[in-house]
This record gives C-alpha cells, sequence and structure tokens, in this order.
C-alpha cells in the first residue's frame, strides 16, 4: 500500500462524513478545526519543519486563504548592528515592539494596540502609503524595504528616527537559498522544500452541511516555483505581528482559488 493510500484509508475511516468536533478548544483560536482534522490523521506538532505525515504536507480548507508557512525572516532592522542606536532597549522582544509603533498602525479596536498587520505590510505591487514594499533580488532573496520618501504618512519626521530618514532601509531580509556565514536558521528553499517538495500536499474538503466529503492531493513544489509566486503576487506576505505578543506571526499565503487550480487528484 503507498502512502497515499494509506492516507485516504485514514481520510475514509476517520474523517469522512464527519464534522470538526471544536468542543473543549479555545474559540477564539481560528486553527481550532484545522487541529481536529490533524488528530484524525494523528499529526502532532513539532518544529523540524517537515512534512506533516508519510512525506505529504497537510493543509486546512479555510475560508479565503491558506498558508505555506508561518516563516520569520532571517534578519530584521532592529536585530542589526547598524541600527543598535535607534534599537537600543533591553531585550530583542522591547526592540521588537518599538520596531511595530515605528512601522506599524495603532488598531483603534484593540485600544489602540500597533501592529504591523494589514495596511502597513509590504507586497511586491509596490509602495504602500508607509513606504514599504517587498522586492525579489536576483539571488532569490525577500527583502522587505522601507523608503523614507514614499512614506505618505504626515507625521513621519516625528516617527521614523534619524537615522531611518533614509532611502532605502532592509527592514527583514528572509534568504532564498544559503545563509550568509554565521547567521542560524534556515533558508526558505529549506523551509519550503522540507516541507512540500517529498510527495506533495493534501486537503480535506466539506460539502454544504460542514461534513468531510473529499480528499484531495496536490503534487510537490519547489522553491524555484514558490518564488516565481512571490514574484507575481500570488503568494503573498501575511504578518501578524503586534505590540505585546512575542509571535512573530510572519505568513506567507495564497488564495484558496490558487490552492484549489494545484489539485491533481480527488478521492471521496
Amino acid at each position: 500500500m503507498s502512502n497515499k493510500d494509506k492516507l485516504i484509508r485514514i481520510f475514509r475511516e476517520n474523517v469522512k462524513g464527519k464534522s470538526p468536533n471544536t468542543e473543549g478548544m479555545n474559540v477564539r483560536h481560528d486553527g481550532r478545526k484545522g487541529h481536529w482534522l490533524e488528530t484524525q490523521f494523528n499529526i502532532h506538532h513539532n518544529a523540524d519543519n517537515s512534512a506533516d505525515i508519510l512525506g505529504y504536507e497537510l493543509k486546512n480548507e479555510t475560508t479565503s486563504k491558506t498558508t505555506f508557512g508561518d516563516w520569520s525572516a532571517n534578519e530584521y532592522v532592529y536585530t542589526m548592528p547598524q541600527y543598535r542606536s535607534v534599537f537600543n532597549k533591553r531585550t530583542k522582544i522591547e526592540n521588537r515592539d518599538l520596531f511595530i509603533q515605528i512601522f506599524g498602525k495603532p488598531n483603534e479596536a484593540k485600544g489602540g494596540r500597533y501592529s504591523w498587520s494589514g495596511e502597513p505590510c509590504p507586497k511586491i505591487s509596490g509602495y504602500n502609503r508607509f513606504g514599504q514594499r517587498l522586492v525579489v533580488t536576483d539571488d532569490n532573496n525577500i527583502i522587505a524595504e522601507y523608503s523614507y520618501s514614499n512614506d505618505l504618512r504626515e507625521n513621519k519626521a516625528d516617527i521614523i528616527p534619524e537615522l531611518l530618514q533614509k532611502e532605502t532601509i532592509p527592514l527583514a531580509i528572509w534568504y532564498g537559498l544559503s545563509l550568509p556565514s554565521g547567521l542560524k536558521g534556515k533558508s526558505l528553499k529549506q523551509k519550503l522544500e522540507d516541507k512540500f517538495n517529498s510527495n506533495g500536499w493534501f486537503t480535506c474538503k466539506t460539502d454544504e452541511n460542514g461534513q468531510y466529503c473529499k480528499i484531495c492531493f496536490g503534487a510537490p513544489i519547489t522553491f524555484d516555483r514558490w518564488i516565481s509566486l512571490v514574484k507575481q503576487g500570488i503568494v503573498f506576505f501575511d504578518s501578524g505581528m503586534y505590540v505585546g505578543n512575542k509571535r512573530p506571526y510572519s505568513e506567507w499565503r495564497a488564495n484558496n482559488s490558487f490552492w484549489d487550480s494545484l489539485i491533481e487528484e480527488t478521492f471521496s
């Protein structure tokens, strides 16, 4: 029996015809239905960034967009030695919160809490109102850049420290193929291909009653394919970083319509 056949069997025995049972889970946790599905496949959370089960990555059905991974940048401006005079707080988290206050936006619905999400979050399509954009370099690194002249905030001179009032400042760098010597972590190629370039990925779809009715499989995804999607804006950076929370929330996502276009096989 192939690994794909094993997953189909698990789906038919443990998932098909059922609705996610989220009783007892945190109602504010958006991923609780996904956790239920992972449990049915006996998938345990781990930190090794490998494929979920039998060489396949499980992607749970979501409302409008689905993540490839929560992948923090390898470097941030608040960790770079040349800007230490600005980000001179006692801890890395305090410096990160200062970064969010400078380059993010307050959320009035959250009591004015600052976040680097939504409108300030840089995209590949060009500079936003906060003077930020994503750039893919010739060697396939991704850089979140800041440009003082493209920052359209009326009070930017009061917000941006003088050292950062220039063209251009790297706010975050994700290294595509390999990391510079002395830098710890993994490249985007390692993160992407560890998850998606073994046997591929699968998802489970629900019917109009919210019951799982079919399991769908997509082919492996290489880094070359993925970075081309970033350049097109199909895969986008979706930051959720906010003051007061240590988690970086650095999701790389695509709309569900794109994920559906990748499905090659479906079994009920």
